[in-house]
């Protein structure tokens, strides 16, 4: 199963495109696969899709060939956005960007994952 890295729940949220590039540099400093961060953790207009934050965000995942897993509930967000709805749904088919209740879940689907 691959390793993760947990964003410190206390610490700052991810404000700047370089506080998300130290973050995957933190990952590959610890070997982690995948990093899981609070949505609590993310920027203010990361739920919001116009923005162009999650995308921005998501992408540099990707681009990094990291996993990136939100933990937390979402689904305030969700109702509130169709279009964000179908995004989640979309990420947590795919390989690369999950949302998950919780740690437990994470663990699961990345125990399934390497199966």
């Amino acid at each position: 199963m691959p390793g993760v890295h947990w964003y410190d729940p206390q610490a700052a949220p991810l404000n700047e495109a370089r506080d998300v590039i130290d973050l995957i540099g933190e990952a590959w400093s610890s070997g982690a696969a995948w990093v899981a961060v609070p949505a609590d953790r993310l920027p203010g207009g990361f739920f919001t899709l116009s923005t162009g934050v999650a995308g921005e965000i998501a992408q540099r995942f990707v681009n990094y060939g990291v996993g990136l897993s939100i933990v937390g509930d979402v689904s305030g967000h969700m109702a509130a956005s169709s279009a964000l709805r179908a995004w989640v749904l979309e990420c947590n088919r795919g390989r690369h960007i999950w949302f998950v209740p919780d740690g437990d879940e994470l663990t699961a689907r990345l125990a399934g994952a390497s199966t």
